[in-house]
């Protein structure tokens, strides 16, 4: 088997660099990593998948975000993933083969609060994968949407950071507070519990593209599939909206609990 094209979108730093680095590294030498379409075009077709990683995150309150800024991160984290493959499938429909493998997240699943605009990119991103694997299929090409839920990267301490300066006068001064004191603790907490490291998504992404019939979803992080469960054990969406509105505030010492025994997992899984 010879050196297999992937290429890698998004790859100056976090998820798209561990992913990038992983590949390169790959013991066999199977794979030539391509960061950019140019690069692609002067060393040919694409062989084995394409990797879209690139995306900008946001967080807050609605009304303290402007449509420019919200335009903005569509056009990174759902056109520029149209775009990639609009450029790639003609490629890989007349070579009857390809794997598209997108980075997408734990909230193209499920809405999170102050997430707004950022799920909503997501949840598009999924539409149209799902939507797009079915003629896919039909051409051989195989379709992977990457699942992560929090990971621990430059990229989420930037938005964290932006957070903390945000201007809430737009909004309500009740609205203001629980984003700062409810939301912004508690989102650092859920990070130390059960945050991945780039390079442990980096390794399961690996593994989905040299499967042999990759999934059409793949979450990273186990201990976080039981809050993703809750959407799909109620049809009506009560169950989960219920649980997160208690869990964040209502019963903020079990929610607290619940993260220590997350937290206690997550360490006996790593010493395995």
């Amino acid at each position: 088997m010879g050196t297999r094209r992937v290429l890698v979108t998004g790859c100056s730093s976090g998820i798209g660099l561990a992913v990038a680095a992983r590949l390169a590294k790959d013991e066999l030498r199977r794979f030539k990593v391509v960061a950019t379409m140019r690069d692609l075009r002067k060393r040919g077709p694409l062989e084995k998948a394409a990797v879209n990683n690139a995306g900008v995150g946001m967080i807050g309150p609605l009304e303290c975000q402007s449509i420019a800024a919200m335009k903005e991160l569509f056009d990174t984290n759902f056109f520029g993933l149209a775009r990639l493959v609009k450029e790639l499938l003609p490629d890989m429909k007349q070579r009857q083969s390809g794997h598209i493998v997108v980075m997408s997240s734990v909230m193209g699943i499920q809405g999170l609060l102050f997430n707004d605009v950022y799920s909503a990119s997501k949840f598009a991103v999924e539409g149209f994968c799902e939507s797009l694997a079915v003629q896919a299929m039909k051409f051989n090409i195989k379709t992977t949407l990457v699942e992560p839920g929090p990971v621990v990267t430059e990229f989420e301490r930037k938005v964290n950071e932006d957070a903390e300066k945000m201007d809430l006068s737009g909004t309500d001064e009740e609205t203001a507070k629980i984003f700062r004191e409810v939301y912004l603790p508690y989102s650092k907490k859920v990070f130390a519990s059960l945050g991945q490291t780039p390079e442990q998504v980096a390794e399961q992404t690996v593994k989905v593209i040299t499967a042999k019939e990759p999934p059409l979803r793949h979450q990273t992080n186990r201990l976080y599939m039981p809050m993703t469960a809750l959407k799909h054990a109620d049809p009506t969406g009560r169950l989960p909206l219920d649980t997160f509105y208690k869990m964040i505030f209502k019963h903020d010492s079990v929610f607290n609990a619940t993260l220590g025994v997350l937290r206690m997992l997550q360490r006996r899984a790593g010493k395995k």
